[in-house]
């Protein structure tokens, strides 16, 4: 029997998807929100979880909420930042959210048994996540751009200088092709980077 946590922060996403496990006879599901994922995971050692990457919650992504099972992550095609982060936790299966449920029953089979799984839509970002040309400090500094942090703001909570904001901003704008960085922030955003 394979134990799958299905993690989502909304209610009504997590009782669809459990509903959609049930009649599979070789698996057992149940659910829980990101905020109560961790402890749910203690009590059930689940042996998969699948997190829905595009929910609110998910910005937790690497910090796996889970802990010691395997990671299958629902996602979105053309978000290859949902995907690097994804990656970053180590997650082993990527099912696109318009896939039937026959892949994802299947992509759960695989990831259970330790194997990798990629949805074939997804593939294309995932190259695009691993080439990602921003550092992590890049992305911090975007991070709190997007969430309406000024320079000063920004460079208090980073513990650096204003010029130094500046500079990354600059690079930002650079790497992402922006025209200026209101421009980077939007790219970034729709591309799943913050």
């Amino acid at each position: 029997m394979i134990r799958v946590l299905l993690v989502h922060d909304i209610w009504l996403m997590r009782s669809a998807l459990t509903a959609l496990l049930e009649p599979a006879d070789d698996i057992e599901a149940s659910s829980a929100c990101w905020e109560k994922a961790p402890t749910q995971a203690r009590s059930l050692l689940p042996d998969l979880c699948v997190v829905d990457a595009d929910c609110p919650g998910s910005s937790r992504l690497p910090d796996h909420p889970t802990g010691q099972c395997e990671l299958l992550v629902l996602a979105t095609s053309c978000r290859p930042g949902v995907l690097r982060r994804a990656a970053q936790a180590k997650a082993l299966g990527f099912v696109n959210k318009d896939a039937s449920p026959a892949q994802l029953l299947n992509a759960i089979r695989l990831v259970a048994a330790g194997k990798r799984y990629v949805d074939a839509s997804l593939a294309p970002d995932l190259v695009q996540a691993a080439d990602m040309s921003l550092t992590p400090r890049e992305l911090s500094v975007l991070a709190l751009a997007s969430d309406g942090a000024t320079v000063p703001e920004t460079a208090g909570t980073l513990q650096l200088s204003k010029g130094t904001v500046r500079n990354y901003m600059s690079a930002i704008i650079r790497k992402t092709n922006a025209r200026n960085w209101t421009d980077a922030i939007r790219i970034s955003q729709g591309a799943g980077w913050v």
